[in-house]
């Protein structure tokens, strides 16, 4: 037998140690091969895939919710108790046949008269039970003083106003004719249009609703009053007359305003309340319920610059209800575009539907005297309702008090979770949340920045700095592409800080190979981000909540599902745990309801906001060319952060971020070729330029003077007339060389001719501005009377600085009494308008500021600049022939704009200096 050799003595014994370190080298191969980590590597074909689905899925929301409109039903398919469009669109037909017709206009007239008729043979055709009452009231002189909205600060007054008001009742039983609903819309136009939408299509859909409603009402135990009122655009003058004068208004308990800001579509709910009452009604009988709360949010805070009559009866009567527009294609609001023409087939069908149901169902009510909310805790917040409706098939709607219990449950629920993964997290937890968090406000400032960058080259490279205008799908080239790269590159770089983090992190794992570590920590940041997704629209519910936003049910929609999606497939029980890649299951469970709820709705208000811009100048040359497409690429930046931070979290991992990198550039770059080509025209003869062509003669610091006389041609819609001049010649210059003050704006880049303008007015229809008395003891007082000639539509501003207060009188009557004044920008302004008997005759009592520098008749000291006590600018619907020629020349992509503040073709400016 072979014996074994003996080590030496003086040998070290070695065979422990490297028994030792192979056993920790097996010990760790074991378990970097037991340790699989699994690739996030996801193809193209995928992403391609993702971004498809998510876009269509997307635009299918939008399709569904506001662009499925019912079939039109005949008189005979709808028959005597139901709906029929046909019917009600041969009313429009016939009223916009009449062209515009403002208040004041023959064609008014003949509305009327139109609208009387009407009335009359629903009067003749109703159920032999039902009693069906027409009048036609003649509202007097009257002054509207409204404390909040866009008339602030102004004094609306108004006479000679006619309306027609049909009440419809059950004929044995008198007694339902103490409680009321109201339905209310305004037959007159603005003299750029003849208003197929605004609001023909709305009148006729009640008269067509009347009809119906004279066949059901025998079982009613409340009244429906239909109020086809004037003066509306002129500044909510018919709802206030009504409201203040006529015997019916003291039994309505209810109102309901029908608007459009557009043309056709689906006619929704933009305001509602302060009681629930209304809305929870419509959505629980409406056929095609449809209403946003988020609209209602947005207008009641001032971004949205209108008013409607529903601001009268809930101001002035103190009343809840409802609140209906079209907003389809609001590029075409007060154009020549509100034509019979465009308004789509299907949405008189859709409102008059959902109204008859309503109205058949809050009629019959004994709840409808809980309706008024004259009780200051009738509108506390509590009370409101939250509303919006899915899919434009069904109607969610809970109170306030719900929502914040609801959202209050959903956040401490959140912050508790938050906090107990920080604690089991520890300090790395802690400090990744940071670097997520990073990335999210990288992600934002770069968003941000990209899109706005590009708002800021378009003017430089197109004829117009709103050149999408046309062809809204245009923005998602110009400013959804670079907000998107925006967000993917702010993101990354805070993706690439935190995986630095974290490879600090586990570099201290040695159990580990760095190729594994290298994978984990990529995985584990890509977890970070997303988390980071869900604690932005935390944030954003937080606040919400705070201020009682009723639209923050948004934050809880992206908020909720997305983190229960996490949590289901993603969360372990398990605190220390190797991280994998995030399951496209979890994306498609947590976006599923989020884009059904919200994604239309993002995409309907981009289209509102592109509309806005034709007419986004308040004073024309004041803001910057680019400001209304920065604010447009800020609110398209500010979706694509808040919706597609969930998206992006898996972009860092794939292989197909160059790929998406590229085609978004590509994106980017065609649209701003075709803009630059002009192969996409900004504007076209169906969605034109907002312009004014006004006749001026200007006897402003001209005592004594030959007037000045000038046309003026101006634009709301950003940009130069270069262009348009370029088409009329008719010598004009443009620039900012002369700014014209029309009382109610001014013209600070316009284009003006001085050529040939002397014709087509006369000296007589000058106004006169003249002081009657003026005395100066312990207050000053000034007494002035005014003269307007023939014009009936007038603007008067009072220096707020110099005047604190004033009385003014109409054939001796006081209309509006002393009693302290607002102003706006240190001015007050009158706005007075009415029909063709109203006065022309005015007094104005005015009461001088203690701390006035110029009460006394004669300044002392140094000669002073002469300010205007008074401006006044007056209005006649009529085109002298320079201005006529102008007309016929401009540009079929061009039309006349006209709202409550707009000087008609031909206007009259003059002023009393502080000096007189």
């Amino acid at each position: 037998m072979r014996k074994r050799p003996q080590s030496s003595s003086i040998s070290p014994d070695t065979s422990t140690n490297e028994s030792s370190d192979t056993s920790k080298i097996n010990e760790e191969t074991k378990f970097n091969n037991s340790v699989q980590i699994k690739s996030a590597r996801r193809s193209g074909f995928v992403w391609l895939t993702l971004f498809a689905v998510i876009a269509y899925s997307s635009w299918a929301v939008h399709h569904y919710q506001f662009e499925i409109l019912p079939v039109p039903l005949t008189a005979e398919q709808a028959g005597k108790r139901g709906f029929s469009e046909v019917e009600a669109m041969k009313h429009v037909k016939a009223l916009t046949e009449l062209g515009p017709h403002p208040v004041g206009s023959d064609a008014l007239d003949i509305a009327l008269q139109y609208v009387l008729a009407a009335a009359e043979k629903i009067k003749t055709t109703a159920h032999w039970e039902v009693a069906v009452e027409v009048d036609f009231f003649h509202a007097n002189s009257g002054a509207n003083h409204l404390v909040s909205g866009l008339f602030v600060g102004k004094t609306l007054i108004y006479s000679d106003l006619n309306h027609i008001v049909l009440r419809i009742l059950p004929k044995y039983a008198p007694e339902a004719g103490e409680n009321a609903i109201l339905v209310s819309s305004h037959i007159d136009t603005v003299f750029s249009t003849e208003g197929a939408g605004d609001c023909s299509s709305c009148v006729s859909v009640m008269l067509e609703l009347a009809r119906g409603i004279s066949q059901w009402a025998h079982g009613f135990k409340n009244a429906v009053i239909f109020l086809f009122n004037i003066g509306e655009e002129e500044g909510l003058n018919g709802a206030h007359s009504f409201i203040t004068q006529h015997p019916w208004s003291s039994t309505i308990r209810m109102a309901v305003d029908l608007e459009a800001m557009g043309i056709g579509g689906k006619s929704s709910i933009f305001q509602a309340g302060p009681d629930p009452l209304a809305v929870e009604s419509f959505a629980s009988v409406a056929k095609y319920p449809s209403g946003l709360i988020i609209a209602q949010d947005l207008f009641s805070s001032g971004v949205i610059k209108s008013a409607t009559d529903f601001q009268v009866y809930k101001e002035v009567a103190g009343l809840s209800g409802l609140d209906f527009a079209y907003t389809d294609n609001g590029a075409v609001y007060h154009t020549k575009n509100d034509k019979l023409e465009l308004l789509k087939s299907g949405s008189l069908q859709h409102l008059g539907e959902n109204m008859l149901a309503f109205l058949l169902h809050i009629a019959s009510s004994s709840h409808l005297s809980k309706g008024k909310a004259m009780d200051d805790d009738r509108q506390s917040n509590h009370d409101t309702a939250v509303y919006f409706d899915i899919l434009g098939k069904y109607m969610v709607v809970y109170r306030q008090r719900f929502a914040n219990m609801l959202h209050n449950s959903v956040i401490i629920q959140s912050l508790l979770i938050w906090t107990t993964s920080l604690l089991m997290g520890g300090c790395t937890a802690a400090v990744s949340l940071v670097f997520s968090c990073l990335s999210i406000i990288l992600m934002w400032i770069f968003s941000l920045s990209f899109s706005a960058l590009v708002a800021f080259i378009l003017p430089l490279i197109s004829s117009s700095p709103v050149p999408y205008v046309s062809t809204p799908w245009l923005v998602v080239g110009l400013f959804a592409a670079p907000s998107f790269l925006g967000a993917l590159t702010g993101q990354h770089l805070g993706y690439l800080l935190l995986k630095r983090y974290l490879s600090n992190v586990y570099a201290k794992r040695k159990q580990l190979s760095p190729l594994i570590q290298a994978d984990l920590v990529k995985l584990e940041a890509e977890r970070w981000l997303f988390k980071a997704g869900s604690l932005q629209w935390l944030v954003l519910l937080i606040i919400g909540t705070y201020y009682k936003i009723g639209s923050s049910y948004i934050a809880l929609v992206w908020l909720l599902p997305p983190a229960f999606a996490y949590g289901l497939l993603e969360a372990t029980l398990t605190p220390v745990r190797l991280p994998k890649p995030l399951k496209l299951a979890t994306l498609w469970m947590g976006l599923a309801i989020p884009i059904l709820v919200s994604a239309g709705i993002f995409i309907r208000f981009t289209n509102a906001i592109i509309g806005l811009s034709v007419r986004f100048e308040r004073n024309p040359g004041d803001t910057p060319e680019w400001l209304a497409s920065v604010a447009l690429s800020i609110f398209i930046a500010v979706v694509i952060c808040l919706t597609l931070v969930y998206l992006l979290s898996y972009i860092h991992l794939s292989g197909a971020k160059v790929s998406i990198v590229l085609s978004t550039c590509i994106l980017l770059v065609l649209s701003l070729a075709a803009v630059f080509s002009g192969i996409i025209p900004p504007f076209t003869e169906d969605t034109a330029r907002a312009v004014n062509v006004v006749h001026v003669v200007d006897t402003t610091g001209r005592v004594g003077e030959k007037p000045d006389s000038f046309v003026s041609l101006f634009s709301i819609t950003p940009g130069k007339l270069t262009k348009e001049i370029d088409q009329i010649k008719e010598g004009f210059i443009c620039g900012r060389h002369k700014v014209v003050d029309f009382v109610t704006f001014s013209v600070k880049y316009g284009c003006l001719t001085f050529d040939e303008t002397e014709g087509g007015w006369n000296e007589s229809d000058i106004p006169i501005i003249d002081v009657v008395n003026d005395t100066n003891g312990d207050k000053r007082v000034t007494q002035v009377a005014i003269y307007t000639k023939r014009s009936i539509r007038w603007f008067l501003a009072i220096n707020a600085e110099e005047i604190e207060d004033f009385m003014f009188k109409v054939d001796s009557k006081e209309l509006v009494p002393a009693d302290g004044k607002n102003s706006v920008d240190g001015w007050h302004n009158i706005q007075v308008s009415g029909g063709k008997n109203a006065p022309t005759r005015f007094d104005l009592t005015l009461f001088w500021a203690k701390n006035s520098t110029r009460q006394s008749h004669k300044l002392q000291g140094q000669e002073q600049e002469q300010h205007p006590l008074l401006k006044l600018r007056t209005d006649l619907d009529e085109i002298t022939p320079k201005a006529e020629r102008v007309l016929k020349k401009l540009p079929p992509w061009c039309s006349l704009f006209g709202k409550s503040t707009s000087p008609q073709t031909l206007s009259f400016l003059s002023s009393l200096p502080v000096n007189f």
